[in-house]
Formats: C-alpha cells, structure tokens, sequence
C-alpha cells in the first residue's frame, strides 16, 4: 500500500514499506515539521498581483512557514494567498509593508483579512478560511502597569473617555487650545462677577440699547437700574450756562482754543490806557495831558469746532515824567486782539505840560475798533479800578482801558490800565 500525505505534507509511510529509506524520509519530515513550527522566510509581494504561497509535500515550501515576512510597495490591490486545507497558526510580519492597506491576505478558496497598518499579525487557518487573531477578540485584561508609551489620538475610540476617567483639577488651560470653549460649554448663570477681572469688560462686551451714539444737548436722559442710558434725546429750548475759558490782563499773548463742544463764545475786551502827561516842573508851567482810553467792547462769536487762534493783550502806557521846559508826553497803551476777529486799540498818551501855555495840554486820542469777525456791541457800563494819582493817593477811575491823568504842573502823569480780555464759551443749543 502506497504512502498517503498530511495537510502538512508530512508522508504518512505504510508498516512494510520503504525499506532501508525510513530513515530519510523520517528526517525529511521532521524537517518539514520544524519549518511549520519554527520556519522563517522572506516573501516579495506583487504590487497588483497574487502572490500565492505553496504548500508541496515531501517538500520545504514557503507556506508552511511559521513566519512570513512580506516586503514590498504597494499602490493598488494586492493578494496572498495559502492552500485551501491547511490547518496551522501563522504570524506575518507586514511591518516592512508599504501602503499596507492594499494586501488581502486569504486562502485560495476561502476569506481572509485586509491589512490595517504596517505591523505584525497573528492568524490562523482552520482549513476553509484564514481568519486574524486581533487583541480585541482575545479574552483576558492588561494591567495598567503593563501600557507603557504613548497612547495616540487614533487609539482612543470616540466617546471613550467620561467624566468618570477624568480626575478633579486635571483639565487645566494648558490642555484646552484657543477658542475651543463655546458658548454651549457654558452653562447659564456661571460666569458671576467673582470670575471677571477688575477693568476686564469694555465698551465691545457690553450690547448696545435703544440710545444712538453722539452727543446731547441740554440732555433728557434715561438711566436703568444697571446704570445704563436707555434714552437720551436734546432739550428743545434753553442753552448751556455759560462757562469761562480764558482771562488774561496786558502785556500778554497766547492761543485761544475752543473746547470741541463749544458752539458760542463771548468776548470782553479792551486795549491798554495811554499814560498820562508829565507837568512842567518850573515857573508859569501848567498841567500834562490825560492819556486816551484804550478802545473796549463785546464780541459775540458763533464758534465751529476746531477752532483756534492766537491772541494778544496790550499793556498799560506808562505816565509822562515832568520836566523843563516841558514835560513828557505819556507812553501809548498796547493793542488788544483775536487774530480773524477783532482788535481794540490802546489808547495815545497825553501830552506833557509845556511853559508858557496856560491850562492843561492836550489829552491823548482814544483807541479805535476793528472787527473783522463776530458781532460787536459797544458796551455802555464801566469795570471800576483804581490807580494813582500825580499826588501818590488812590483816585477811582470809572472806565476800563483808562488813560492816565495828566499830571499838574509839580507831578508826573500816571499810567494808564492795562489791557484785558475774558472769553466764555456756551456748549448749550
């Protein structure tokens, strides 16, 4: 009776057979029985093709291996194939593999798997088909001191990892990346004062109301319970009071800005005094003239922002000195002006005393106006100072912008006074 074979391909010898041969054919077996328990070989794959292992009797083959390495790139679907009928445990070691997810690996016949990544896989075939020995059908738990490395992204099934697995105090802001905390993460009433910084709030966190940005005048005005304007509207009648912005007495020059709300200005001004003339100090002499007064008025001026202009306050005249055989004439007062808007001009000093001439000499001319902007109104009152006399003693003067007086015959002639200017500004309608 002839020999038979395994599945294997181990020749099964019959009792009275193959004499004198046992022993080699003995040893020919074992060998084919270490290679399928121990065998180790190197497989090239066929980008495209079929690769198909053979299993031959009798015979080393490279499917009966118990290690297959497969090498190799793949672009498109790939096979491997192992003989239908054979029941044995394989590990292929697809570590070298590249595009992996192109190999099937099966059984002529029968099914087997498709590759997932560049590693190493268990499987065996019960005859029919190839079937993978994957972690996640193996029964049994790794403890957690045997998981060492890293654990990716991609290993962490979605919706794996509760609250449960997440200690207190361990979701810090490091681990959270910028904008990843909506809107929806939060939930109503946690956000309390306690949490918000001093001073963190600004005008682009806060929603708007019902009140339109811009400026009010004369303002009615709505304030809720939170602070907030919630309707504001201008007054239909009245103005602003009026609020004083600039003063300033001669000699002195500056730049008179209007505030940005200002729509009106008022302006009292006035130039500097002449001074009076000095007396003839000496027989038959006679008086010095007075000094003119510097010109005065108010100016009403409509205002529109910016505005801006220098202006210049004009200083007194001084008094005329006596003297032989005429005294000194007084000094001329400053002038007084807004540049584009007006100027007042000091008045002339007065003549001094001369010999010979009987009564006082002549006054000096009163400053005269130019506008050039604005309405002028020629003010009747009087500002109420006080200078000295020719005698050393206190005299009232009742006018601003006063000239000196002239002195008498024995005197010097005193100053006049000095220019001035006072502006106020309306920010009312």
């Amino acid at each position: 009776m002839a020999s038979s074979y395994s599945d294997l391909g181990l020749e099964l010898m019959v009792t009275g057979e193959n004499a004198g041969t046992w022993g080699d054919k003995t040893n020919s077996n074992l060998n084919l029985i270490q290679q399928s328990v121990a065998g180790y070989e190197a497989v090239a794959l066929s980008d495209g093709g079929t690769v198909t292992l053979a299993m031959t009797d009798a015979t080393l083959s490279n499917a009966r291996n118990m290690v297959i390495k497969f090498t190799g790139t793949l672009t498109t679907a790939s096979t491997v194939t192992i003989p239908d009928g054979i029941e044995k445990f394989y590990i292929f070691d697809c570590s070298a593999v590249v595009a992996p997810t192109n190999l099937t690996i099966k059984t002529v016949s029968g099914t087997g798997f498709t590759l997932n990544a560049a590693k190493i896989f268990a499987a065996y075939s019960d005859g029919t088909n190839l079937n993978e020995i994957s972690l996640d059908t193996l029964g049994g738990s790794i403890a957690a001191a045997d998981i060492t490395g890293t654990i990716s992204t991609a290993q962490i099934a979605d919706n794996a990892v509760t609250t449960a697995k997440i200690s207190d105090n361990q979701v810090t802001t490091a681990k959270i990346s910028d904008n990843q905390v909506t809107t929806a993460k939060i939930s109503d009433n946690q956000v309390t004062t306690a949490k918000i910084a001093d001073d963190a709030v600004g005008p682009d966190q806060l929603s708007n109301t019902a009140v339109t940005a811009g400026a009010y005048t004369t303002a009615d005005i709505t304030v809720d319970a939170q602070g907030r304007i919630t309707s504001a509207a201008s007054g239909a009648s009245g103005g602003g009071s009026y609020v004083f912005k600039l003063g300033a007495a001669g000699p002195s020059s500056g730049n008179y800005t209007a505030n940005a709300a200002a729509n009106f200005a008022a302006i009292y001004a006035y130039g500097g005094g002449g001074g009076g003339g000095g007396g003839y100090n000496g027989p038959g002499g006679n008086n010095g003239g007075n000094g003119g007064h510097g010109a005065y008025g108010f100016i009403s001026l409509d205002v529109t922002a910016p505005f801006s202009q220098p202006y210049s306050v004009g200083g007194l005249g001084g008094g005329g000195n006596r003297g032989a055989p005429r005294g000194n004439t007084g000094g001329t007062g400053g002038n007084t002006n807004l540049t584009n808007v007006f100027t007042f001009n000091g008045g002339g000093g007065g003549q001094g005393g001369s010999w010979g001439s009987a009564g006082p000499s002549a006054n000096g001319s009163n400053g005269n106006t130019s506008i050039s902007n604005g309405t002028f109104i020629q003010t009747s009152g009087r500002f109420f100072g006080s200078m000295g006399g020719a005698d050393g003693n206190s005299q009232t003067i009742s006018s601003y912008g006063a000239g000196g007086i002239g002195a008498p015959a024995t005197g010097d002639g005193t100053s006049g006074v000095k220019g001035a200017i006072i502006i106020m500004e309306n920010t009312g309608s």
